[in-house]
């Protein structure tokens, strides 16, 4: 059964901690299956930590994003691909949230505990037809589509005649389509991100939200008083992506600490002890701040997100360029971290025994998802620090 909503942000995080060992238990058997382990999935609706963005006239937390992101850090503390499977569906039911009141009850109005997944790129085709849109597509890298009932997929809004007029996201039941098992990967190996297939599927018009008014902040729900459905809509898709980035570093960093403190020494060197040696404690301390500091950059960007929803303002370009910035930034560090521990633990990081190995190979294959890119986001927020109109994307 799934527990009570009111649960304070402590309670929430504190609730994710406490499923640490369990994920850390599974997260051998999560990648060998590559799907989440069940048990996991129970647990994580056990402690409604599926429920983190769900409306609270839904029995969901709604919980503030700086909660949701904490929450995700910590379950990657245990396992890389259930936390980015319970942040990725965390984040659809969110969208869900900006939808309008009868398209939330579609999906929450029988099933409280329905799960959404997402996937943004309008890898689709579409024609007009009375009521609505007739969608054909294929949407990759659908991370939670093995665990959910829903989907929020993009594709091109036409009209009568054909012509493109906006770019979309319909919510599709997972009932109306297939899934196409196509994940076949180096890391995150665990979360399913297979491939959702949709023939000739009706979508009615209060299922379908446009994706070009969601990025200037018009959103279809009728609740505009719920603060956390105020919140700028692709700094939240991206940030999100983040937080398993710490939890993975810090995983690592906590894998390289206990092996040091067993005592083991130096291959090759007359330090029977690591933890002894000036290089090992220099590296450590350098892992260490570097998760400080993406944890530092994950957390101001959340509360940013969460300050502008409270006082009922979206957040201007420049804000939401450099969250999209920050974004990139906690991947990059977190990814120095797990280098520098590696170095640290040598070569034996790489044994199949070994978590660090997987952690590594979780965090590799997590911090490239194309919102992530570093690169391009410091492109696109060195063009809004210029005030240079012409973007390289336009989800900022």
């Amino acid at each position: 059964m799934t527990m009570t909503a009111e649960a304070p942000a402590t309670d929430l995080v504190g609730r994710a901690a406490a499923l640490v060992d369990l994920l850390r238990a599974n997260a051998a058997r999560t990648e060998q299956d590559r799907r989440v382990a069940e048990e996991n999935i129970e647990a994580l609706v056990g402690a409604g930590l599926f429920r983190l963005t769900v409306p609270r006239r839904f029995g969901g937390h709604e919980t503030s994003i700086r909660t949701f992101l904490e929450a995700g850090a910590e379950l990657a503390r245990g396992c890389g691909s259930t936390a980015w499977v319970a942040t990725l569906i965390n984040v659809s039911n969110w969208v869900v949230g900006l939808f309008g009141e009868q398209a939330q009850r579609d999906v929450w109005g029988e099933n409280p505990d329905a799960r959404v997944c997402g996937v943004l790129a309008p890898s689709a085709t579409s024609r007009a037809v009375e009521g609505g849109q007739v969608i054909t597509g294929r949407w990759g890298f659908a991370s939670g589509s093995l665990h959910s009932q829903w989907a929020v997929l993009g594709f091109p809004i036409v009209d009568g005649s054909g012509t493109q007029v906006d770019q979309g996201t319909a919510l599709i039941p997972l009932s109306d389509m297939t899934i196409e098992d196509t994940w076949y990967v180096a890391g995150m190996r665990g979360t399913g991100s297979n491939t959702l297939v949709a023939d000739e599927v009706f979508v009615p018009d209060h299922r379908i939200m446009s994706v070009t008014q969601a990025v200037g902040g018009q959103y279809p729900t009728e609740h505009t008083g719920e603060t956390l459905y105020r919140s700028a809509l692709v700094p939240v898709l991206a940030l999100v992506l983040a937080a398993p980035q710490v939890g993975l570093a810090k995983a690592g960093l906590e894998v390289v600490s206990g092996s040091l403190a067993k005592g083991r020494g130096i291959s090759y060197t007359f330090y029977e002890r690591a933890s002894e040696a000036p290089s090992t404690q220099l590296q450590l301390a350098e892992a260490a701040q570097l998760v400080d500091t993406a944890e530092l950059h994950l957390l101001r960007a959340a509360d940013d997100i969460d300050a502008w929803a409270a006082r009922g303002e979206y957040m201007p370009l420049l804000t939401r360029a450099r969250v999209r910035m920050d974004t990139g930034y906690v991947a990059r560090r977190s990814r120095e971290a797990l280098d520098v521990l590696l170095s640290v633990q040598g070569a034996g990081s790489f044994a199949e025994a070994s978590p660090l190995q997987r952690i590594w190979r979780d965090q590799e294959t997590a911090s490239r998802h194309a919102v992530i890119n570093p690169a391009i986001s410091t492109e696109l927020y060195g063009r809004a620090l210029l005030g240079i109109d012409e973007q390289v994307t336009p989800l900022i």
